[in-house]
This record gives C-alpha cells, sequence and structure tokens, in this order.
C-alpha cells in the first residue's frame, strides 16, 4: 500500500486534523510527520494491538500504523484484562499501543515509543505470524467479550467504503463531527476514516451525551455533525435535544440497529422542519463500515426503512433455496456485493495470511423486503446476535463464556437493546449478570436474568429458543 493509498495528509497542509477537549490540536502535516516518525521503529510490516479509547493518542498510532501498512487490532481500552490477556496470547502481536495509564500491566514489554497519552510497548513473543499483503487492520465482531474472531479488512475495502460514504453524505473539509461513538467500532472508526480523507476536523471526546462538558464543547467548536445508534437518539429525546439551541449542527447519522418508527419520525420531522440533514443508515463490520442509507429527503417518507445501496453496492433478496427475490415485500435474506465486503475472518494467528474468502459478496443474516420504490426494510434476523444499543453480541459467544465461568446450564436470548439469561440456580441469578455486565461493558439495564425450572431442548440437546420467548416483556 503506498503511503497515498488511503489518506494522504500532507495534501490539507496545517489544516486542523484534531482537536480534543483540553485543547491540544493535531494538523494534517503533524500527524503526516508523525506518523513517519512513528514508523521508523518498526523494521518490518508486524501485528499491533491498540487499545482504543476518544483521544489524540490512540487516533494518532491508529492513521500512524495504517499509513505504513503496519497492522492494527482495535480493541476497547475498558476490555476486561483476563480477556485482553487471552487475546495477546492467541495473536501474539509484536507491539502494544496502550494509553500510559495502562502500560504497568505489562512491565515486562519494553517502551519504545511515547506520544501524546499513549505508550508502544515491543512485546517478547517470538512468533511472527504471516500477514496477508491486503490486511489492512483487524476488527472485533462480538463488542467486548474477549472473542478472537475478528473481521479481516483490506486497504481496499476501507478505501472503497471511505470514498462512497464522503459522497453520499456529501463530507468535505468544512465539516466538524464530534464523536459519539468508540473509534474500535466499525460505525465509530468510519466516521474517523470518511472525515480524515476529505481534511476535516474532528472533535475528539470521551464524554457522553449526558454530561455537559460534550455540550460545551460541542457549542464552543461548532460541531456539525455527529452519529448513533438507537439508545443514543433514546437519550437525546429525553434530554429534550430538540429545544437545544445548536446552530452549527448540520447532519445527524444513525446505524447500529433499527430505530422505533415513532422515534425515527421524530427525528426526521425535526431535521426537515430546521434545515438539516437525518440520515438512517444501514452496516456490519463484515462490510468494513456501511452497506445502505435512506436518503436525507426521504427520512420522513419511508421511516423504518433503512434506505437503498451505497454508491457502489448492490442488494438483493433470496429465499431459503438461494433463488432471488424480485416482487416486493416478500421476505428474504440480505445479499450485499461491493468492494466494501470484508476479506473474512481471523480466530488465530495462523488465519492472517489467508486472502479474500468472501470475493465481495457477503449473506449479511439479516432477514428484509423492499418496497415498490426499491428500498429495504430490515425486518428480522437470521441469526443469533442481539444489537444491545448500537453493539452487536453473539448470544451464542456469552453463552458460551457463562458456561465456561460457572459450569452452569444457561441460555440466552431477547430482542435488540434486551437480553435475557435464562438460569435453574437460583443463587447465581446476581453473580452472572454482574458477570455479563463486566464483560460487555453495556449498560445494565440490557439484561435481565429469569429463573426457570429447566432450561429446554429438544431431543438432540440444543435448546429451543422459541419456547423462552413467552417471557419476554
Amino acid at each position: 500500500m503506498g503511503r497515498d493509498t488511503m489518506w494522504n495528509f500532507a495534501r490539507f497542509g496545517d489544516h486542523i486534523a484534531v482537536r480534543d477537549e483540553n485543547g491540544v490540536i493535531l494538523t494534517y502535516s503533524e500527524l503526516d510527520a508523525g506518523a513517519d516518525e512513528m514508523a521508523k521503529i518498526f523494521q518490518e510490516r508486524c501485528l499491533v494491538f491498540i487499545l482504543c479509547e476518544n483521544s489524540i493518542g490512540s487516533l494518532f498510532g491508529y492513521v500512524g500504523f495504517v499509513e505504513h501498512r503496519i497492522v492494527p487490532v482495535l480493541l476497547n481500552s475498558h476490555i476486561e484484562q483476563e480477556l485482553l490477556d487471552h487475546l495477546i496470547k492467541i495473536y501474539s502481536p509484536s507491539y502494544l499501543w496502550v494509553p500510559f495509564k495502562q502500560a504497568g500491566f505489562y512491565e515486562n514489554f519494553e517502551a519504545v515509543y511515547r506520544k501524546y497519552d499513549y505508550v508502544l510497548l515491543r512485546t517478547d513473543f517470538h512468533k511472527n505470524y504471516l500477514l496477508y499483503e491486503k490486511l489492512a487492520l483487524l476488527l472485533t465482531t462480538s463488542g467486548s467479550t474477549g472473542s478472537p474472531k475478528f473481521v479481516r479488512q483490506s486497504y481496499e475495502n476501507i478505501r472503497a467504503n471511505t470514498e462512497s460514504i464522503v459522497q453520499y453524505l456529501g463530507i468535505d473539509e468544512t465539516e466538524r463531527p464530534i464523536t459519539t461513538l468508540p473509534m474500535n467500532y466499525t460505525y465509530g472508526l468510519s466516521i474517523i476514516n470518511s472525515h480524515l480523507f476529505v481534511g476535516a476536523t474532528i472533535l475528539l471526546t470521551d464524554k457522553g451525551l449526558t454530561q455537559k462538558e460534550f455540550w460545551t464543547f460541542f457549542k464552543e467548536h461548532q460541531a456539525t455533525s455527529f452519529g448513533g445508534v438507537p439508545y443514543t437518539y433514546e437519550i437525546l429525546d429525553r434530554l429534550r435535544f430538540f429545544q437545544m439551541e445548536l446552530p452549527s449542527l448540520r447532519t445527524m447519522t444513525q446505524a447500529g440497529g433499527k430505530l422505533t418508527l415513532e422515534l425515527h419520525e421524530k427525528f426526521a420531522r425535526y431535521a426537515a422542519e430546521n434545515s438539516r440533514n437525518f440520515v438512517v443508515m444501514y452496516g456490519q463490520c463484515e462490510a468494513t463500515a456501511r452497506m445502505g442509507y435512506l436518503p436525507a429527503d426521504k427520512a420522513v417518507e419511508k421511516r423504518g426503512s433503512m434506505g437503498i445501496a451505497i454508491p457502489g453496492g448492490k442488494f438483493r433478496l433470496i429465499d431459503a433455496d438461494y433463488t432471488e427475490i424480485t416482487v416486493p415485500n416478500i421476505t428474504g435474506e440480505l445479499v450485499y456485493e461491493g468492494k466494501n465486503v470484508t476479506l473474512g475472518y481471523a480466530e488465530c494467528g495462523e488465519d492472517l495470511i489467508k486472502g479474500d474468502e468472501r470475493k465481495g459478496i457477503l449473506f449479511t443474516g439479516d432477514m428484509a423486503q423492499f418496497d415498490e420504490d426499491g428500498y429495504f426494510y430490515i425486518v428480522g434476523r437470521k441469526k443469533r446476535f442481539l444489537k444491545i444499543y448500537g453493539n452487536r453480541v453473539n448470544l451464542d459467544e456469552v453463552e458460551r463464556l457463562i458456561k465456561g465461568k460457572y459450569e452452569i446450564d444457561v441460555a440466552c436470548a431477547g430482542t435488540d437493546d434486551h437480553m435475557y439469561i435464562f438460569l435453574v440456580d437460583n443463587e447465581m441469578k446476581s453473580i452472572v449478570k454482574d458477570y455479563v455486565v463486566r464483560i460487555t461493558k453495556l449498560n445494565p439495564v440490557a439484561f435481565k436474568v429469569i429463573l426457570i425450572e429447566e432450561i429446554p431442548k429438544n431431543d438432540a440437546g440444543k435448546i429451543r429458543y422459541q419456547e423462552l420467548e413467552t417471557y419476554y416483556e
């Protein structure tokens, strides 16, 4: 990958690339020079784990690695230490890029470079896995559960998706997006990628929407856009967002799950009445970030829809026999084609040499319909995933972790933003819930433990999840 393949920062000169809430700024020239400086540390292409925060140090490391063909694995800095150690053991990264405050966990590793609030630690692993030449980065598919399963994204994947997002959102150098999502989350990362690509200024904060400091930073530096998952918009609705004075705001984007029809319409009408754009989108980490979007001028009319395929992409529906569905309002599995479809998965270090296993085609696992105008609507999921506050959580993975930790019978099921954990042991209720909250790092409100006499199973010993639906609220 040539230096100009992804961002080519030098072309934006001294324009501010990033500004954080502490007043620290980083220009594109500084970002470019810093990436070159850090690259001198590395003797060869290798794997590095980044413990991500919404901070300048975290972002600096990410872009520096990608620009110089060092392959980063992006993880939440708050990941449970036990789970992180497990991943390090499986993948044997050559380096860790971590916040100063976490460097103490790795006193045996040598600190070889420091910048902003981060430090680069050289590990003492002697096993360097071979890396596919087009492999750009690895992102987790299952939130913070510590699953070793990562999505393998290529340089072409990132470039194609970035260009498409820039095109359909009309992003340019005058934009000032404020961070509302973690950068290790595919949606949050795509916001960073697309705005750096056009020379915009990213307003970087780890403050939440309910904190006064977030809105002070927003107003002081005139943020023009933000992105959010359904939970984000539920919070905004409760915060009386519609009464706020935010003259700089131009665009609100939403992905990470389906909004209720009421909330979708509420924000769409607000945007239309205030000359702003509200853009609902659809995506998965397996497609780099985004596959579909609902144009702002259709936000009210097509409420509930996730829209049409992004520029350069194509949607189709297939039935159980893999025959394409061509009639409106018929449910089928959503299949996407485009250059942003990622290479495949990795579950261990040996998988990093694998090439393109998907060949530009992604079976999304989502069930959908399209209307007479060709707009798509997600109606359900084919497999066992939930979206909890925008984070995709693998129910089978959570079950496996609970069983492995406590050796008890358990079943996990639910609907978006609500996971139900079924147990037969009353004494384990609070222990299990606390454990799941801890490993997922998600709001405890999303989880409910339900005590039942017996986990329903078929003759083959497989859980009959449909029988558990009667307990849903």
